[in-house]
């Protein structure tokens, strides 16, 4: 029986030896040291993810999650739970913006029920792992058992391993599901400490009056299931969602394999946060892609020591932060494997030398 620590245990350092000379590369190429910024620590990272100073990302896939709230029960989005639904057969049809982004930087989208509260039938492309027809209300008690949340988390985990097997390089994941933007926020709360008002935004557009609501929903939920901080599992069952759930497990499962995970925003970044709970060695696999407009995401990056590649006011969800970072980190590895060096090149590294 594959268990959780099948993959924890496998999730090794990132190899500093790669690292060390990704960064000797970066320091001799035509620039002064540091002029490219992101794009050389990026590098680095990279180099040390896929163990060699010369990295390169080929096939690139977002798993896209979804799944249902029952919190939404408590009148926390603009939105009904039925658009969770609705939008998986849009994601399924290509016409979402997960879709049109994935195309544009050439990325397989792979779009998962893993809790939709629905008995429709997906198209074909829909992978169907589904725990069960959406999480309970956390305001009355925990979201999930921590058996289900385990096998969320293990489902995200074998679809990553699964496509790593099949030949992917590079993993980002997103979410879909009306209300998680609370458990996100209930997470971020109990993980990082911060009171509950400062991580909670508007999610799906709500107005003064239901963010107030939704604040005191989300106190509820932590005062009466008590999540232990420093037990994962515990948080995600008592106070998460299982698309989120199956995003920790999609870090994992791309951790354990040598792959880096693309983080999107604040429902992938509290993922991120319970992965980082459960194994604290994943953190070198993931790439923070974006800082969301949702409050709580700069807590989660400050929590996770994450500098976000872009700040574009984004706060969509789906992955769509993440595909745009792929293209940032093709650029990354371009410039360590293609750039020419002072030496090659035969440019001066300084005055002195010109002098000489």
């Amino acid at each position: 029986m594959v268990t959780l620590e099948n993959y924890t245990r496998r999730i090794a350092k990132l190899d500093e030896a790669s690292m060390v000379e990704a960064r000797r590369i970066q320091d001799a190429l035509t620039k002064p040291k540091g002029s490219l910024g992101k794009l050389e620590t990026l590098s680095v990272q990279l180099a040390g993810i896929y163990r060699t100073p010369s990295p390169t990302m080929g096939r690139k896939v977002v798993f896209t999650m979804a799944a249902d709230h029952g919190v939404t029960a408590e009148g926390v989005s603009a939105y009904p739970s039925e658009v969770t639904a609705q939008m998986v057969l849009n994601f399924a049809r290509g016409g979402a913006a997960i879709n049109v982004l994935a195309r544009h930087a050439g990325a397989e989208v792979k779009v998962v029920d893993i809790g939709v509260a629905s008995d429709m039938r997906w198209p074909e492309c829909v992978l169907d792992r589904k725990i069960m027809k959406g999480s309970r209300n956390m305001a009355v008690g925990p979201a999930m058992s921590r058996e289900e949340a385990t096998e969320a988390v293990l489902a995200g985990a074998e679809l990553a391993t699964e496509s790593i097997a099949a030949g992917t390089s590079a993993l980002a994941i997103g979410d879909m599901g009306i209300g998680n933007t609370t458990a996100a926020s209930a997470i971020t709360s109990v993980i990082t400490g911060t009171p509950v008002r400062d991580v909670t935004g508007r999610g799906t557009g709500i107005d003064d009056k239901t963010l107030d609501a939704k604040v005191r929903v989300i106190e509820k939920a932590i005062f009466h299931n008590r999540p232990d901080r420093a037990d994962g599992l515990d948080v995600l069952s008592k106070v998460g969602g299982l698309e989120i759930a199956g995003l920790v497990g999609v870090i994992l499962g791309g951790a354990a394999r040598g792959v880096p995970v693309f983080l999107d925003g604040f429902v992938s970044g509290s993922a991120a946060l319970v992965a980082a709970v459960i194994c604290p060695e994943s953190k070198g696999y993931m790439i923070a892609s974006h800082l969301s407009v949702e409050p709580g995401h700069r807590y989660v990056m400050e929590h996770l020591g994450f500098v976000p590649l872009l700040d574009m006011g984004m706060r969509l969800g789906e992955g769509t932060g993440a595909v745009l970072a792929f293209q940032i980190a093709e650029a990354a590895c371009k410039i360590i494997n293609e750039m020419a060096t002072f030496e090659n090149a035969n440019v001066s590294r300084s005055i002195k030398e010109v002098r000489k």
